[in-house]
């Protein structure tokens, strides 16, 4: 299975787009401003999307994506794309973006009884198959409620996707008893932000030493979710911690393979730091 790096900033400039994963070509994990570099057709392909969060750099473009190809999914008599989150996730979408308000209720677009979405609750822990992929939700810490994602990927091991999260015994409880390969972790702040990475319940460099500290054995760790104009200072910060993971940034447009080599930004845990 291939994961396509969307987006993975921490917020808008030229260049940087807020996070979205595309897992092969129908599952989308979050939805926010890279979405927006998708054509028309792979967009239409599109059958589920997972939300992390309800904050809007995770899920702007939910409803852009769904006035895009609603269209085309009448015509082709298309399922509606089903959105899948938390329960509370789920009811601020309601309220505050499919409220006819902010954004029309794709919910009942074009009629209620066919609509281009449809949003379906899960749980933390819930084991989930979209398409033939199997994925797990998992824990995470945030301001509002969040989880993150595991897609499994059979013998060669989990991919990890940690969503918003600051520090979080739960997820390294479960993350201990999987074989986890690559992991997508965010670290929004630097150090010198430690106190608001904090109270916003984010990573920053030295708090991310002590997360990974609770995961043995050496893993590509794929660091996400950096402000614009700060990867080379947090990247720094990064660098110095002591770890026997391998720890690189993500970057929108990279490719990640599950269950296979990965040729752009993995490797053995020996041949790259």
């Amino acid at each position: 299975m291939i994961v396509q790096v969307l987006g993975c900033s921490g917020a808008i400039a030229a260049g940087c787009r807020t996070t979205a994963f595309l897992l092969e070509h129908d599952v989308l994990i979050d939805a926010g401003t890279g979405v927006g570099d998708l054509s028309l057709e792979a967009l239409a392909r599109i059958d589920h999307i997972l939300i992390s969060h309800s904050h809007l750099d995770h899920v702007l473009a939910i409803g852009l994506l769904a006035d895009s190809v609603i269209r085309l999914r009448e015509r082709a008599g298309r399922a509606p794309i089903k959105v899948h989150a938390l329960p509370p996730t789920i009811a601020a979408l309601r309220a505050h973006i499919f409220n006819g308000v902010i954004w029309p209720d794709f919910t009942r677009l074009p009629t209620p009884q066919q609509p281009v979405l449809e949003l379906v609750p899960f749980a933390v822990g819930n084991a989930l198959v979209l398409g033939g992929k199997h994925i797990e939700v998992l824990s995470a810490s945030h301001t509002v409620p969040a989880v993150g994602f595991g897609i499994d990927g059979g013998a060669a091991g989990w991919w990890i996707y940690t969503g918003d999260t600051g520090p979080n015994p739960e997820l390294w409880r479960r993350l201990r008893q999987l074989h986890v390969a690559q992991l997508v972790i965010e670290t929004a702040f630097s150090d010198e932000e430690c106190e608001l990475a904090r109270l916003s319940k984010h990573l920053c460099p030295t708090a991310l030493g002590r997360e990974l500290a609770q995961l043995s054995g050496c893993v590509q760790v794929h660091i996400t979710h950096i402000k614009p104009g700060e990867s080379d200072s947090v990247m720094a910060e990064i660098a110095r911690l002591s770890t026997s993971h391998r720890l690189h940034p993500l970057a929108a447009g990279q490719t990640m393979r599950i269950g296979g080599s990965n040729r752009r930004i993995a490797g053995a845990c020996d041949e790259i730091r």
